[in-house]
Parts: structure tokens; C-alpha cells; sequence
């Protein structure tokens, strides 16, 4: 049997979009409620790994609010399938926009994102989260 690579990568892509317009307009739940029951995340409000849904959940939802984001910009995405389709890890840039007190839009934060998911019971699940700021470091470093 072989596999689309192509439209798991599309899927994946509809997905992640249709998980953070819900995020950007103030319901969290696409995420946490596909998040897988064994899900590592990494947050950059964090220096240790959270392993587990019911672990990540709390931490994001002691977190959040309802950012009121107007527009989001997904740059750079890659999806990587793998041969026997069940897996996918997802990498993207976005930069996310709120309104200003007159109403014009600034950008509220720039962020890396990489997502891994794994097909479950029929079902693209996220198995592994990892966010962070696009601007971590004033110098470039590698160790």
C-alpha cells in the first residue's frame, strides 16, 4: 500500500491551522483535546519537559487566556511523513497579531512551533509539542 505523503501532509497542515484559529479566538480545546494520553510538551515559560495530557492540560490552561489574536502568519512549513504514514512531525514559524488601543494590528509574539503527531485509533493525535520565541538569544551560539 503505498502512501500520500502529500495529502497526510496537507491534513496535518489543516489541522494544526484549524487548532490555533480556535486558540487565536479564545477556545483552547482544539489543542488540548487532541493532545495524545502520553503527549511530551515543551513550553518556553519552562525548564523541564511536561510528559502526559492530563500534566500538559494543566499547565497550559494555568496559562492561558483568550489572546484575541486578529491575524496569524504560518511561515516556513514543512511536514515530515513518515514511509508507513502513521506519524508526521510538522515545523512552522508563526507570528501572531493582536489589535493596538487604536485599533491597529502589532505583532504580539513570534514563535517556532514543532509538532509531531501519530496516527491513533484513526485519528491524527499530537504526541509531542515543542514552542518557542523566535528570538531566544542575542548571539548566535551552538552549545
Amino acid at each position: 500500500m503505498s502512501v500520500d505523503k502529500e495529502e497526510i501532509s496537507k491534513t496535518i497542515l489543516e489541522l494544526e491551522k484549524s487548532f490555533n484559529d480556535r486558540w487565536s479566538g479564545g477556545d483552547n480545546r482544539g489543542y488540548l483535546d487532541n493532545y495524545a494520553e502520553t503527549i511530551s510538551y515543551f513550553d518556553p515559560v519552562l525548564k523541564e519537559l511536561l510528559v502526559g495530557r492530563d500534566v500538559v492540560i494543566a499547565h497550559i490552561e494555568s496559562l492561558y487566556s483568550n489572546p484575541h489574536i486578529v491575524r496569524s502568519e504560518y511561515l516556513n512549513p514543512v511536514v515530515h511523513v513518515s514511509d508507513s504514514g502513521d506519524s508526521a512531525v510538522l515545523a512552522y514559524n508563526l507570528n501572531t497579531y493582536t489589535l493596538d488601543d487604536d485599533g491597529n494590528e502589532q505583532q504580539l509574539r513570534g514563535w517556532n512551533a514543532t509538532e509531531a503527531y501519530r496516527l491513533i485509533d484513526g485519528e491524527w493525535r499530537i504526541v509531542h509539542s515543542n514552542w518557542a520565541f523566535t528570538q531566544t538569544a542575542e548571539d548566535a551560539i551552538a552549545s
